[in-house]
């Protein structure tokens, strides 16, 4: 623990960090840290990283960065266990989770620097004018936002989960109960629901802040219809020059859902001079960092690097970092398309089984697969979110829990059916099950090339045996240069 800690100090100042730089820090003797660091990559806690870097060194993981978070909060006593994964979102992971008491809870894990989020770093404020910044710290910074504004909104009496403690990029809170609004198809009072969430709006700017994405996606409705927000990325203060903009554009985007999803469309809805300011909440969370004593430099960073994309926004040709990013969304994709093939093949494998045992289990309680997670920064951190990755199953709830949990994620799924053409045609003389051993053969094969190439491209051995095959080069090279 106290080294993967030593790592993450490191990594304030450094992407990668060097051994010399740990090893100094954690002042131990006869090679102890080395062996410290061999066990923790072992475990995929940290990573080594040397191909096509100029310098060499460890870096901390997902997997990593949660254990510190997690042992944290375990210590507090805050959590006791970890259940299922409940929801993926383009910048965080949700859990259920339990503390001494069985009593449920919800886990957000803030995960920037996905390959779809890559530019929050140009549209948000986190690290106010660093240009170059660790994701994971990013996350951190992402978390103590995010806990800073529920637990303002909450003690103002607003709509929002019951904050309960924060660390490093694990925020903990209420388990809502309800529905996400977007996967509400119909309204008892569609009216009523539609003032609801203007009357959310017009109340937050009348305490000095713009939610700047309330939206669908980050509303719940609850069985009586009550709205609940959450989800909190950035709020923008009522008194920067484009807050009418961003106003606005909240207004717009619920008024387009109901107006195309429960075909209501009401000409009443507020305007930003209606607004009335009774608090300066704007201040007490910084929001956005748009206060009045930090605003002058704030927009002078702006203009240099953009951070908000609001109606002033110029066009800007892309640069050579957006190509890359591009390359990598693009080879995400690809990688994405090859693992749903092999899962199709897997499935249709399993289906040919003729275990009655494991059929009759599967009948039983049928395993809900969720999407993985596709975009992520590299390998080592695909790796790290399948070992950490929860969705294999249904998320479980207890008894006294049920009441708050989402209807939809209670109902049963019927189990899924077997097609008539699933194994091979009907004029093919191939044995099925000779076609299921072939086909796990080669994607055995496929698997052990793709491991071996992983171990031969990064790792201390190798890059040794790189120096040393270099060093031998030089010596031939430069053999009877006196003669």
């Amino acid at each position: 623990m106290i080294k993967k800690i030593i790592v993450e100090m490191g990594m304030k100042n450094h992407e990668i960090v060097p051994a010399a730089l740990i090893a100094s820090i954690a002042g131990l003797k006869h090679g102890g840290c080395h062996k410290v660091l061999r066990e923790l990559s072992k475990h995929k806690l940290v990573a080594y990283e040397s191909g096509g870097k100029v310098v060499h060194g460890y870096r901390l993981t997902n997997a990593g960065y949660d254990y510190l978070g997690l042992k944290a909060l375990t210590q507090r006593e805050v959590l006791s266990s970890v259940g299922n994964q409940i929801g993926v979102g383009k910048e965080s992971d949700v859990y259920i989770v339990a503390d001494d008491e069985d009593q449920q809870l919800c886990l957000k894990l803030h995960r920037l620097g996905r390959t779809s989020f890559r530019q929050i770093k140009n549209k948000r404020d986190y690290h106010k004018n660093r240009r170059r910044v660790n994701w994971l710290y990013l996350s951190r910074i992402a978390a103590l936002k995010e806990f800073a504004y529920m637990k303002a909104l909450y003690d103002r009496g607003f709509p929002v989960p019951k904050p309960i403690d924060v660390n490093r990029h694990a925020l903990v809170m209420e388990l809502l109960g309800g529905h996400p609004m977007t996967q509400v198809h119909h309204f008892e009072d569609p009216a009523a629901v539609f003032h609801s969430c203007m009357s959310l709006i017009v109340k937050l700017a009348n305490h000095g802040v713009i939610h700047g994405d309330f939206n669908e996606f980050n509303l719940m409705v609850d069985a009586n219809d009550n709205v609940t927000m959450y989800d909190f990325p950035q709020m923008v203060s009522t008194s920067h020059e484009n807050a009418e903009w961003y106003f606005d554009r909240d207004v717009r985007g619920i008024t387009e859902y109901f107006r195309k999803k429960h075909n209501f469309n009401s000409q009443d809805f507020p305007t930003f001079k209606d607004i009335t300011r009774q608090d300066n909440l704007d201040v007490e969370i910084s929001a956005s960092g748009f206060t009045k004593d930090i605003e002058q430099s704030f927009d002078e960073a702006a203009v240099d690097i953009g951070l908000r994309g609001g109606p002033e926004e110029d066009n800007k040709e892309p640069s050579e970092e957006d190509e890359e990013e591009e390359e990598q969304e693009e080879e995400g994709e690809e990688e994405v398309e090859v693992a749903e093939k092999e899962e199709e093949v897997n499935e249709e494998i399993a289906s040919g089984s003729t275990d009655t045992k494991a059929e009759s289990i599967q009948e039983a309680s049928p395993p809900q697969k969720m999407p993985a997670e596709a975009n992520s920064s590299d390998e080592h951190d695909q790796e790290d979110l399948e070992v950490l990755a929860n969705v294999d199953f249904r998320p479980f709830q207890d008894e006294g829990a049920l009441q708050h949990v989402n209807h939809h994620m209670r109902q049963e799924r019927p189990p899924r059916q077997r097609s008539s053409n699933s194994f091979t045609s009907t004029g093919s003389t191939i044995d099925p099950r000779v076609v299921r051993h072939k086909v796990k053969s080669q994607i055995k094969q496929k698997q052990a090339r793709n491991t071996a190439r992983r171990i031969r491209k990064s790792g201390e051995a190798a890059l040794v045996t790189q120096n040393r095959r270099s060093n031998m080069d030089a010596i031939k090279h430069s053999a009877g240069w006196d003669d």
